[in-house]
């Protein structure tokens, strides 16, 4: 099972204080230091927004203003609604209203203190809020060489669709994400492993934030306000990731309405309530219920390839999120979520039954204080803890007979066919538990210069338990003669193997960073930053030291243009820096694998990236950044397997060089349409200095050895094109377009018979083909399509929304799959009907539904 690196942390002093305590004969490293905040504005103004109706000139009475401290204003009778902002940087105010387009208003230092934002009606209804954001470190929009946002209504409408509603689905349309197709939600970001993206929600670590092993996330659209994913030389803020950071906020329940949403479609109900707190602060409850079982039994009666499903796939999940200002200096905020997912499978055929179960629970809870106790300081503390448990199960019965070939019996002077009488099965179960603590803070200097410290403490268990047995075959040292051709053969010994492993492992995971940033107005920009990680191991009856991985951080951003012509503003962005984190492997390790103190090494990656974006006057954006990425000390492991035992060797001397180039076009919100186009080029290449090539046919070794590859995931090209159609005020037409080359897959050869001797002496046959890796074989190219239709009445004052909609997933399915090898059948040698697919869902997906809110 996968296992994702979460952020282990430090507790750091100011001025980052490094302990070292002697512990038996080993010595275990402790950090200790003060930790980061969102800054506050040194020096502020009081404002007045009207918000307005372009046309007719009147004002939006009830718009509500959530700042980014977390007080709330509400627009009275005249749409009007005074609060402070900073006077020595730029702030962006965002407006939005139902069945209105957004607003958007850049507040500059100095400037006038009364705005009118007019809005225009728009094809689809929006949330009534007003949205005032400081941009300061951390937050805010998408930064050019450092990450990509998406929020509200782009959010909703790419990841409010199909049959799961899924956050990740959002983002695997943007730049620099592999194409990872229909049910899959760990993708490759910028040529990196997908197990290397690293997941946070409001500051909180997340180990493993899947349902379905991987098949889609727990991050509903409903409890996410905006997803931010840093791909580039992103702040020494965070870290335990050498490919992306996916950073996720969730929604704020309002503080002076009661609010609900349900949403009833083909396969899940959700329903979300927000309810006040005395008026300052609120919780908002939210829930999901799947019910695949209709769509599973329809789709039985046209497509063999689900009709083994026994138990359809399902989802069971909640999740709270509130806050409350316990003083005007000091907010409280609380996050939880609870989630079990499975899914059951049986199939049979006249040689084999097997039965598959999959079961998994995962949840976690954080809370934090935000304190600001002077204008120009902000303080924020928070601790939280997680856990998941996976349930693998699987049993396959093999009876009958098998027919040998005609030459087979020829050559082998065998009978016609031999028995088949077997009994394999595999169970495994994961669990893992965290624990997290956080602090920080963010100090502002004055002149445009901000110093930040923080750090973070996370403390991990594991435990993993296995109960195998399966038949394996293994390439005999000699050869064999035939007696009906007396030609000696090649030829294999087969037998059961058994084998379990149960690892239970603790981990210390300490982070501090310090870091100054500066911003020099729209010219000039800044930050520079010190990353520190280290991991102490112990295991059952071992413990593990390692090496403190030292990650610094630089980025400069350059303004070139404004206000020039058709030009908004044209910026420049450099930056460079290292990486760090923990393989997904790592977790567990026994004694037996023999690593010693400071061998075991974390995956580092040297990033380097440049990046220019246009802001055009006619409501485009366009942004392109190339890259180039080493990655060296990445773990790895060799199979060791003999006829009773099954080992690995641990190896941390991987190495790889990715580069490429990513960009985005963009049309913001618009009466009758908006959308984006992405498109990444990624030349990935690694090798295992030390891997082996594996004779033994057990459990799909796909090692080439110690030669230059392209990993399994890796795609040269990936195309998204996403398009919002508002050809009326009710109606809007959602589509995504995706083509995206194909994967390596193995150059293979005929198939062909082999002899195999059992225990008992006795020769059957078996058939098989030569599968080798290829740098130039691939799998065809993909090329998904996806729409949605929405229908939308709202009332006279936007307090209550509807929105009927049909969608379709894989459209394209109809007339067209991607291919690859095709799968056969072992014991007849005979290719299986329709296995050609290139791991892709071989059928379209159709779903409707109604979500009413008021």
């Amino acid at each position: 099972m996968l296992i994702r690196e979460v952020d282990g942390t430090i507790f750091v002093l100011p001025g980052v204080t490094l302990c070292i305590m002697r512990k038996g004969h080993k010595y275990f490293i402790a950090l200790t230091g003060l930790f980061f905040m969102p800054l506050i504005p040194l020096r502020a103004r009081d404002i007045v927004i009207i918000v307005v109706d372009a046309d007719i000139q009147l004002p939006l009475e009830g718009a509500v203003i959530h700042s980014w401290d977390g007080g709330q204003y509400e627009c009275d009778e005249n749409g009007k609604v005074k609060l402070s902002t900073p006077d020595d940087r730029q702030t962006v105010v965002r407006a939005a209203y139902p069945g209105y387009e957004n607003g958007r208003l850049v507040i500059t230092p100095g400037g006038e203190n009364s705005f009118t934002i007019p809005l225009r009606l728009d094809g689809v209804m929006e949330s009534r809020e007003l949205v005032v954001e400081e941009q300061r470190p951390g937050t805010g929009e998408s930064k050019s060489g450092r990450s990509v946002a998406i929020a509200d209504k782009d959010l909703s409408r790419t990841a409010e669709i199909g049959v799961v509603e899924d956050v990740m689905t959002s983002i695997k349309l943007l730049p620099g994400v592999g194409y990872s197709g229909g049910f899959n939600a760990m993708p490759s970001i910028r040529g990196g492993f997908p197990g290397d993206l690293t997941a946070v929600l409001d500051g909180f670590y997340i180990e493993q934030p899947y349902h379905w092993g991987g098949s889609v996330s727990i991050f509903d659209p409903k409890m996410i306000q905006s997803a931010r994913l840093s791909h580039g030389v992103f702040s020494a803020r965070y870290g335990h990731t050498v490919s992306g950071l996916l950073e996720l906020s969730s929604r704020v329940p309002s503080a002076t309405e009661v609010e609900m949403e349900l949403g009833v479609s083909t396969s899940a109900t959700n329903f979300s309530l927000s309810q006040p707190l005395g008026g300052k602060g609120g919780v908002m409850l939210m829930g999901k219920v799947t019910y695949w079982d209709p769509f599973i039994w329809a789709a039985k009666q046209q497509f063999s390839e689900v009709r083994s499903i026994r138990t359809a796939p399902y989802i069971r999940s909640g999740a709270i999120s509130a806050y409350y200002p316990l003083s005007p200096d000091l907010n409280w905020t609380l996050n939880g979520f609870f989630g079990t997912d499975g899914v059951a499978v049986f199939y049979e055929d006249d040689k084999a039954d097997l039965d598959f179960v999959w079961e998994n629970r995962i949840g976690f809870i954080s809370t934090g204080l935000t304190w600001t106790p002077a204008p120009d300081k902000i303080f924020k503390a928070a601790i939280g803890a997680g856990f998941s448990r996976a349930v693998f199960d699987t049993t396959m019965k093999q009876s009958g007979s098998v027919r040998y070939s005609n030459d087979f019996i020829t050559e082998w002077q065998t009978p016609a066919s031999y028995p088949i009488d077997r009994d394999e099965y595999i169970y495994e179960s994961s669990t893992s538990a965290n624990y997290q603590g956080r602090l920080d803070f963010d100090w502002e200097l004055g002149k445009g210069f901000i110093a930040a410290l923080g750090g973070q403490e996370l403390y991990s268990q594991w435990r993993r338990y296995e109960d195998v047995s399966m038949f394996v075959e293994e390439k005999a040292p000699g050869q064999i003669t035939a007696p009906g051709t007396g030609l000696p053969h090649d030829y294999y010994i087969g037998y059961p193997f058994l084998f379990n492993i149960d690892t239970e492992n603790q981990a210390f995971t300490s982070s501090a960073y310090a870091l100054v940033e500066y911003s020099g107005g729209k010219k000039f920009g800044a930050e520079l930053g010190l990353r520190l990680d280290h991991l102490y191991f112990i295991g059952r009856d071992f413990t593990i030291q390692t090496m403190p991985m030292l990650n610094p951080r630089l980025n400069l951003d350059f303004g070139i243009l404004e206000n020039a012509g058709a030009i908004d503003s044209l910026g420049l962005t450099l930056g460079t820096g290292l990486f760090s984190s923990i393989n997904d492997t790592v977790p567990y390790m026994d004694s037996g694998d023999g690593i010693e103190d400071f061998e075991l090494k974390q995956n580092r990656a040297w990033t380097s990236v440049a990046g220019t974006k246009i802001e055009f006057a006619s409501g485009f954006s366009f942004n392109i950044e190339g890259y180039y990425k080493y990655i060296f000390d990445r773990a790895y492991q060799n199979p060791i397997v003999t006829p009773t035992t099954q080992t690995v060797e641990f190896k941390f001397n991987g190495e790889g060089h990715v580069w490429g180039f990513d960009l985005m076009l963009q049309k913001y919100s618009s009466r009758y349409w908006d959308g984006w186009l992405s498109y990444s080029f990624t030349h990935a290449r690694y090798r295992d200095p030390d891997g082996v090539e594996e004779e033994l046919h057990v459990a799909g070794n796909d090692s080439v050895g110690s030669r230059w590859y392209y990993p399994s995931f890796h795609r040269f090209h990936t195309l998204n094109l996403v398009l919002n159609l508002k050809p009326a005020s009710h109606f809007n037409i959602a589509t995504r377009l995706g083509f995206a080359s194909g994967v390596p897959k193995k150059q293979v050869g005929p198939i062909t018979s082999y002899p195999v001797e059992l225990q008992d002496g006795s020769l059957i046959e078996k058939w098989k083909r030569s599968e080798t890796y290829s740098d130039t074989a691939r799998t065809g190219f993909s090329l998904p399509l996806d729409m949605k239709f929405s229908f939308f009445t709202f009332d006279k004052k936007g307090k209550v929304k509807a929105e009927i909609y049909f969608a379709i997933e894989n459209l394209l399915a109809l007339v067209y799959t991607p291919k690859g090898n095709a799968d056969y059948d072992s014991y007849t040698g005979k290719e299986e009907e329709d296995s050609d697919s290139a791991y892709e869902i071989p059928i379209p997906l159709p779903s409707f539904g109604f979500k009413w809110s008021y």
